[in-house]
């Protein structure tokens, strides 16, 4: 964490975290209550690692584990005072990034798959490895190529939406960031892993810019009619939060 990892990203970024029951950093550190929070966080992971352990406790006790596909994911990651806040109302690295894992028939053991993928691949994946008849129209892609060899190709990035028109692309190096007002990040992950500096816009990078950019949704559903809760919208230049205006000049809350 560095204390102005802030300065370089948009004041739209704020939006989509604009008030919210999570406390920002500079509470945490003025209650002393940073440490006590990243322990209860790893506190809570290391319970649900004992409850996957004994499921497959309860798998091999009862002699399923050799015909049974298991497929381990989770909720998106929690920002632990990164960019200021607690919390996952963003699109950054932090946030968007889920464990994935498989075991079972078919699948290589022990293998590391550094590309990112989506978890609307799961249902693809499935079936294949079960053998059930292929479904159309699906967005998600097998994983299958990966699941028996960890270095196959995979020509599609990973995308992450926060309400609408808000989006990020992930490839196995870089993440690009565009939000609904058309402001932009970008991130060389193989050299920036934290995401502490915003590349977008410098002539260098300007192929991978326009390479990432491509996966946008073309498509952009509104939030469904009376939806209210860390609901943001944006129309005619005016940006909303949870059904009130965001005044362009009001300070960001609680920095």
């Amino acid at each position: 964490m560095i204390p102005n990892d802030r300065d370089d990203t948009p004041r739209f970024s704020w939006y989509l975290h604009w008030k919210l029951p999570e406390p920002r950093l500079k509470f945490l550190q003025e209650a002393d209550q940073w440490k006590n929070l990243v322990r209860s966080y790893l506190a809570s992971i290391s319970f649900v690692d004992s409850q996957v352990g004994r499921v497959l406790d309860a798998l091999e006790n009862n002699g399923f584990q050799e015909d049974t596909i298991i497929v381990l994911w989770s909720d998106h990651g929690f920002h632990l005072g990164e960019k200021l806040i607690t919390g996952k109302n963003t699109l950054w690295e932090r946030s968007a990034r889920v464990p994935l894992m498989f075991a079972g028939p078919g699948i290589s053991e022990g293998e590391v798959c550094t590309k990112p993928v989506e978890l609307l691949d799961i249902y693809p994946t499935l079936i294949d490895l079960t053998g059930l008849p292929k479904r159309s129209g699906l967005e998600g892609h097998s994983l299958l190529p990966q699941l028996k060899d960890s270095e196959a190709p995979r020509p599609w990035p990973a995308i992450t939406t926060h309400n609408h028109d808000n989006h990020s692309v992930r490839s196995e190096n870089w993440r690009y960031i565009q939000y609904a007002d058309g402001s932009e990040e970008l991130y060389n992950l193989k050299k920036d892993p934290n995401e502490w500096t915003n590349l977008v816009g410098r002539p260098e990078h300007a192929a991978i810019q326009k390479e990432l950019k491509a996966f946008l949704p073309k498509v952009n559903e509104k939030p469904a009619p009376g939806s209210r809760s860390r609901i943001l919208t944006y129309k005619n230049g005016q940006a909303n939060w949870q059904t009130e205006d965001i005044d362009p000049t009001e300070p960001i809350p609680e920095i």
